[in-house]
């Protein structure tokens, strides 16, 4: 029963990072959002704006850990709890790692640059020294969905 209460909870969060990527939908960014969590309130969010910005580093992952950062005062996030609707990239992975972030939920799985159960497992790997305990596939088809409308409009586009 306490597995179903998380699930729940973690399916309410995810809703709100996937609003978040839908403002990088309708600003024809890849679509992936993200939120942090801290004591039941959200305390930092992002979703992609790498071509607004032209930032190679402007993932939603990286722009929330930073407003949580800002918010907290401080460079680690302990207690706190990341949503992001797409499996994050290895940049991201390693940041998450270095926050001390404690619990990563992510949407939809990436087969071509997940660095936390497909490809690689940074968020996991026993040489580093934080590891991040990490679910995925909350939401899965929704998030995976919004990124597949996302690339066949930038196809028919092109």
């Amino acid at each position: 029963m306490p597995e179903m209460l998380n699930e729940k909870k973690y399916e309410r969060w995810m809703e709100l990072a996937f609003k978040e990527a839908q403002k990088a939908y309708d600003r024809n960014e890849v679509p992936v959002g993200a939120v942090i969590i801290f004591n039941d309130k959200i305390i930092g969010k992002g979703y992609n704006q790498i071509e607004a910005l032209q930032d190679p580093t402007a993932h939603a992952e990286m722009i929330a850990i930073t407003a949580a950062a800002s918010f907290l005062g401080s460079r680690r996030l302990e207690n706190c709890e990341m949503y992001v609707t797409l499996e994050p990239c290895p940049m991201c992975a390693g940041a998450i790692v270095l926050a001390r972030i404690p619990l990563l939920i992510f949407g939809a799985y990436d087969d071509k640059a997940g660095a936390c159960t497909s490809l690689y497992t940074i968020t996991n790997d026993t040489r580093l020294n934080h590891r991040v305990h990490t679910v995925g596939g909350i939401l899965d088809n929704k998030c995976g969905n919004l990124l597949k409308s996302f690339f066949q409009k930038k196809a028919k586009s092109s």
